[in-house]
């Protein structure tokens, strides 16, 4: 007699995931603290964005994922960084791998989801860390790269390197999929802000990685690949590094919501230390309030449109032209800039208070801080990129 078939309920949508993603938000502001004494999530933390269905906002739903549209990683990545910014930066960090194992082989997406489709995968995207070569069945790998985001919780790893042609001497940027037990983990991670995402430094010792774990970053540029088969969807379509400022500058956005709505929250109500005069009726604070708000509103509109720009050449099959790639590095990078330019403002307003261990704004202050020294929302480094596109150049990147 044929066993019935184990009934298995349907992802969270959007919007159970944005009402799961609210109630977290006393949770981890609660948990800050903790976080960033620890140097890395709290097991208790991991254990509720597992729950809650966030890290699978963005993976396969052939698979149990929501696959929910690219823009869904902003807004959730910005409640979840309004409660605490190294919780916001690991899930979007580990959110995108699922989203990006989706261009792998099914093969390789069998090696890590087969076990588990809840298994997250860490990523250390510094081309220059690591070399391989080409050898029988695959490449062998060997390197050091820091900043691997959330590696305590990862049971694999995207590792980029650069594979040299001896006989040209050209040179294939190509990333690399690595169960745990075939890299260490060195903690370096001793830092003043984002201290809770558990950057590590990974080193690699002559790896072997079969062929069907990597994948050349022409793959992730917009087009077709391994992956299209089995993973249709517009979303598989999108190009991986043109839009990675959003994985960064969500958060900023996130530290920036959380900053100014805490400060809010203790003006209405607070005396100045040396008048006595309510906050709330200064007309300063008023004017500061009105322009860190705009801010983040601005840089908030500018990153959803831009995704929603890109979701249009995805679902048209569309590889997006290096001018609009090279705009949305841009204006990743603004929008991070602009929400730090709103916790400056909100920390400077909230005086000599502002600097105690105990008032969350001087965390929010140093996290953002932190999250602007990534390169993928390096001011500097995109500004230049879209002037040199802008004024007839090839880009300075080769991952676009």
């Amino acid at each position: 007699m044929p066993q019935a078939k184990r009934a298995v309920s349907a992802p969270p949508s959007f919007e159970e995931l944005r009402r799961r993603a609210e109630a977290l938000v006393p949770v981890l502001r609660e948990r800050a603290a903790k976080t960033e004494a620890l140097r890395r999530i709290p097991d208790e933390t991991i254990a509720d964005l597992h729950e809650s269905g966030l890290f699978r906002m963005l993976q396969p739903a052939r698979v149990g994922g929501s696959e929910l549209p690219y823009t869904a990683m902003i807004e959730l990545a910005s409640i979840v960084g309004s409660g605490c910014g190294s919780t916001a930066w690991v899930l979007n960090n580990l959110a995108s791998h699922h989203w990006m194992l989706g261009y792998w082989p099914e093969a390789a997406q069998q090696d890590i989801w087969g076990p588990s489709p809840a298994t997250l995968i860490g990523s250390a995207f510094i081309f220059p860390g690591g070399r391989a070569r080409k050898v029988e069945g695959g490449y062998r790998l060997s390197g050091r790269w820091p900043f691997s985001s959330g590696i305590d919780a990862s049971a694999w790893n995207m590792i980029a390197a650069v594979v040299p042609d001896e006989l040209t001497g050209a040179s294939e940027y190509r990333v690399f999929l690595l169960p745990a037990s075939d890299y260490s983990v060195i903690d370096t991670w001793y830092v003043s802000g984002l201290a809770g995402t558990g950057s590590k430094d990974v080193v690699v010792a002559d790896a072997f990685v079969p062929q069907h774990r990597t994948l050349s970053v022409e793959a992730g540029k917009g087009g077709r690949h391994p992956g299209s088969t089995i993973n249709p969807g517009p979303l598989f379509r999108l190009p991986w590094f043109a839009l990675f400022g959003f994985v960064i500058a969500s958060v900023s956005l996130g530290i920036a919501k959380g900053a100014i709505e805490q400060y809010v929250a203790t003006a209405r109500t607070k005396l100045g230390t040396y008048t006595g005069r309510s906050l709330a009726d200064f007309s300063t604070m008023q004017v500061h309030v009105a322009e860190a708000g705009a801010l983040i509103d601005a840089a908030e509109a500018l990153m959803l449109r831009d995704c929603e720009e890109a979701a249009r050449f995805a679902e048209a099959s569309k590889v997006p032209p290096m001018e609009d790639k090279v705009r949305w590095r841009r204006d990743g990078a603004y929008a991070a800039r602009m929400c730090t330019q709103a916790v400056d403002i909100i920390f400077g307003a909230a005086g000599g208070g502002a600097i105690y261990e105990n008032n969350p704004l001087q965390r929010a202050f140093r996290d953002i801080h932190a999250a602007n020294g990534h390169f993928g929302v390096n001011w500097d480094a995109n500004g230049i990129n879209y002037g040199r596109v802008a004024l007839g150049l090839p880009p300075d990147s080769a991952n676009l």
